[in-house]
């Protein structure tokens, strides 16, 4: 309990010190003339924000990138170039990496940023739209490894008794290539319907780990994507309805192109996610299976 306070004693010390220091720096600011006051001024509020990117991003990044161009020998390393770079195209385990990171990229990205545009669409104006986004969103409330343990049960294999998807391909009868038998190890096996990907690619496992990605991501798309339609002129789209456009025809060519920038953002937000996703990795097989 003695350390706790003495921790708690040392930052509130610390964050009382750089507080007089910004403000002991502000006043300073008042006495110069009013063009350098102005700038005076957004340093010292800029400074501690530009530090932190300065030592928590770039300084890792530049060490990360001096570290990729030398060897991994625990001592006297020495400079190698590209060649660790080389090995990605060249060794087995480190294309199946390559070729995974940007399935979960691609894939994730498109399914969910199309299920957040369909979703969007279909729910603006019907009745029960607030419950249907609201449930949406609801998975985005929970964090990308608890998103994995949830799942977990759902992809759960022998001995554990509760797994959904078993339940589901046993009641439907399906081939036991399939699950049909309620025994198939849905997070280890890579292959489905007697058809296994070769050991550099994805394996059927990795794409049932996405879709847990894509139940977390969907939600945020949906409301980003919603407020952007709801957004579109009224005008622009009575002027193509009055043009003879339909209602389909309308949203691909007028509601869409209008909200391209919207599009644009949420998938960009989506891929940055996806080369995070660690989280679900970890969390429901641990890396292993491919």
């Amino acid at each position: 309990m003695k350390d706790i306070w003495l921790t708690l004693k040392t930052i509130v010390i610390g964050l009382g010190a750089i507080g007089l220091v910004l403000l002991a720096l502000y006043s300073l600011t008042l006495k110069l003339p009013g063009k350098w006051r102005e700038r005076g001024q957004a340093v010292i509020f800029l400074f501690p924000a530009l530090f932190c990117i300065l030592a928590g991003l770039f300084v890792p990044a530049l060490k990360t990138v001096y570290a990729s161009l030398r060897n991994d020998a625990p001592k006297n390393t020495k400079f190698i170039g590209l060649k660790n770079f080389g090995e990605i195209l060249t060794t087995k385990d480190a294309r199946l990496v390559v070729f995974t990171t940007f399935t979960w990229v691609i894939v994730g990205t498109l399914a969910v940023v199309v299920l957040g545009v369909t979703v969007a669409r279909f729910a603006d104006g019907i009745k029960g739209e607030k419950i249907v986004k609201s449930l949406m969103f609801v998975p985005t409330c929970v964090s990308l490894a608890g998103a994995g343990i949830i799942w977990k049960f759902v992809y759960a294999s022998p001995p554990t008794k509760v797994g959904l998807l078993s339940a589901l391909t046993k009641g439907a009868h399906l081939p036991t290539s399939m699950g049909g038998d309620g025994q198939r190890l849905w997070l280890t096996e890579r292959g489905i319907a007697g058809i296994t990907p070769p050991a550099t690619a994805p394996g059927f496992n990795t794409f049932l780990i996405i879709i847990i990605f894509i139940w977390a991501g969907a939600g945020v798309a949906t409301v980003i994507l919603s407020a952007a339609i709801k957004g579109v002129p009224e005008s622009l789209i009575e002027a193509a309805k009055i043009d003879g456009a339909t209602n389909r025809q309308a949203f691909y060519k007028v509601t869409l192109p209008y909200i391209r920038s919207t599009i644009v953002t949420v998938a960009t937000l989506t891929v940055i996610a996806a080369f995070k996703s660690y989280d679900i990795v970890a969390a429901t097989i641990g890396g292993n299976a491919g």
